[in-house]
């Protein structure tokens, strides 16, 4: 280990690379991993957030047209949204969009809100196979991360409001953890609005209604989100339920 500079004065612990990397070190990365983004976020006034959460895999020139259309919609709502936050000239930026950086439905939100003259944010992260931050987010919100733990809780925490269009498994991975969050409790469900975008790509893969037939999840926990298949509708819904944060 090398503990001395050419000079041979011993290097700070919080400057040697070498340990800063290695396991004893790991309390460290995470913990820069929730405090970098906190001062950051706050340094540039981001009160909250609205997420979008959707499939990487889907282009703006998707060979499925459905998925496609989806993908403008995604655009068209974050565009709505963005040019409705913008206006409404509070103190601090709320309901800024957020994604998690990378392309399709994510490139779409960013670049909706980009089109509509907003800042947007990006939270990307490093994975083997390399996910490329979208060059539609504002570079000053743009995060990358290590940890796949921190970077959804940085996604969620400011989040009033979170639209979940067409996505794989990292997509059911985020929105049935925020539904699992909201139905335990440990996030009030007046706090965060979902939405389950395209109700015909949800209602195919996930059967709700057999999950209350068997008795794996109540009735009531068919309340805690809210289908929609139409920008326009979207943007009136989100608005009348976000309005109340501000």
């Amino acid at each position: 280990m090398h503990i001395m500079n050419k000079h041979k004065s011993p290097i700070k612990a919080y400057k040697n690379l070498e340990f800063l990397n290695s396991r004893e070190a790991r309390v460290i990365r995470i913990l820069s991993e929730y405090l970098e983004p906190l001062k950051r976020l706050r340094d540039f006034k981001v009160n909250n957030t609205v997420l979008f959460f959707g499939s990487a895999r889907i282009s703006s020139e998707s060979n499925n047209s459905q998925m496609k259309e989806y993908y403008w919609e995604a655009e068209k709502l974050s565009y709505m949204l963005a040019q409705w936050a913008i206006d409404l000239k509070k103190k601090g930026k709320n309901f800024v969009i957020c994604t998690g950086g990378g392309g399709g439905f994510m490139e779409a939100a960013n670049r909706g809100a980009s089109r509509a003259g907003g800042k947007s944010i990006g939270m990307n992260i490093s994975i083997p196979e390399e996910q490329e931050p979208n060059h539609y987010i504002s570079p000053e919100l743009c995060f990358e991360f290590h940890y796949f733990f921190m970077r959804k809780f940085w996604l969620a925490y400011k989040a009033k409001a979170i639209i979940a269009f067409p996505g794989g498994f990292g997509t059911l991975d985020e929105i049935f953890e925020i539904l699992t969050l909201v139905q335990t409790k440990k996030v009030n469900k007046k706090d965060i609005f979902i939405m389950l975008y395209g109700e015909e790509y949800w209602k195919e893969l996930v059967d709700f209604d057999v999950m209350v037939q068997r008795g794996t999840i109540s009735p009531e926990d068919l309340d805690l989100f809210r289908f929609c298949s139409d920008p326009d509708k979207a943007f009136r819904i989100l608005k009348e339920n976000l309005g109340q944060h501000l």
